[in-house]
């Protein structure tokens, strides 16, 4: 899938606004909460030490045994926000792998494109003056590392490090699946206190040209974008996002009760939602982003790998899992899911049975 918007080529303080927005919508209520990613990427951006603009490419630019890497942030987003990092979490785990294999990365790469994870790349970009590319894993956020697209597609688990803010890093090297790697890294980073950087895996250019989903960096900048001037022109921002994304409005209504703990390294959870002129619920259940949304008699609405958004019901901003608050007036909206996470292989990972749930996919564009 290749998002027909305008192409981003730089990032400058300039799009951080825009690109903070996208990034909570599309993150579907995790993948670090997208102010801390602001506020990282501004603060580098802003220092004469560091260039004052990233740049981004299209991974069809880059040569066929470039080595790429992703880079990112792993933890319950609970924590993520009450716990901020120092900055230099990935930039190590980054250090660490390069050192290990012997190899230097070339371009950098969202692991998800939600919340902080799509901004973090371009704070280890700052600092260290690689490209980005303007593609992801996951075209929208998953709690878990074997859920994107190189690991789904068989990209082995060569090598891979995390660290905390303390300076401490673990390195992985050929481990048999990408879910024990889940396994190891998240022990490790409950131990770290709830929050680690990471880097994983090494891949060649032409690999993430034909696995990655592509474009996504420049489709939240242009939602958004788009948002922000529904915003100042009084139109209904809730229907510009369902416009650029192709969206489906599925709810609108007051939050009235919010079950979250965190559990293992992850913010899992319930929020339920009744309607503002009605009797009707949704209830929806999340682990760090939003999973499975039901009406009133149970009736499944959507799932994932279908994105359910929540946003703000007449600001069109993003909420995420560790903003849900009572009392919110919020609109849900649901957005189909890219190809590479509908394939029979991805279901077996990013589908619903894979998270617990004795339910079968139904593709929110067939409903």
């Amino acid at each position: 899938m290749i998002f027909d918007v305008p192409t981003l080529e730089r990032v400058s303080v300039d799009e951080l606004e825009a690109l903070g927005i996208g990034a909570g919508i599309l993150g579907t209520g995790g993948g670090g909460h997208p102010r801390v990613g602001k506020l990282r990427i501004q603060t580098l951006l802003e220092d004469e030490a560091y260039p004052d603009s990233v740049e981004v490419i299209q991974p069809n630019d880059l040569e066929s045994g470039a080595t790429v890497a992703s880079v990112g942030g792993m933890g319950a987003p609970t924590i993520g926000v009450e716990k901020l990092p120092n900055g230099g979490e990935e930039l190590r785990a980054l250090e660490a792998i390069e050192q290990f294999s012997g190899r230097e990365v070339e371009a950098l790469i969202p692991g998800e494109i939600g919340g902080v994870n799509s901004i973090v790349p371009l704070c280890v970009a700052a600092m260290t003056d690689l490209p980005v590319l303007d593609a992801d894993g996951m075209g929208r956020a998953f709690p878990e590392l074997q859920m994107d697209t190189f690991f789904i597609y068989g990209h082995p688990v060569n090598y891979a490090a995390i660290s905390d803010e303390h300076g401490n890093v673990i390195s992985y090297q050929d481990i048999d699946t990408a879910k024990r790697l889940e396994k190891f890294a998240r022990s490790a980073a409950v131990d770290m206190g709830g929050r680690a950087g990471y880097a994983f895996p090494l891949m060649d250019g032409d690999f993430v040209t034909k696995y990655s989903i592509q474009r996504t960096l420049s489709l939240i900048n242009t939602l958004g974008q788009n948002v922000l001037e529904a915003q100042s022109s009084g139109r209904d921002p809730v229907e510009v996002i369902c416009n650029v994304v192709g969206g489906q409005h599925l709810f609108t209504g007051k939050i009235v009760d919010v079950l979250r703990r965190n559990e293992a390294g992850f913010a899992r959870g319930t929020v339920e939602l009744a309607g503002l002129d009605d009797d009707a619920t949704l209830t929806i259940e999340f682990q760090n982003e939003f999973l499975v949304a039901r009406k009133t008699d149970d009736e499944v609405l959507v799932s994932v790998p279908d994105l359910i958004c929540l946003v703000d019901k007449n600001t069109g901003k993003p909420i995420t899992t560790d903003a849900l608050r009572y009392g919110q007036r919020v609109t849900v909206l649901g957005v189909p899911a890219p190809e590479l996470l509908t394939t029979g292989a991805a279901l077996d990972v990013v589908g619903p049975e894979p998270f617990g749930y004795n339910i079968e996919y139904s593709p929110l564009s067939k409903k």
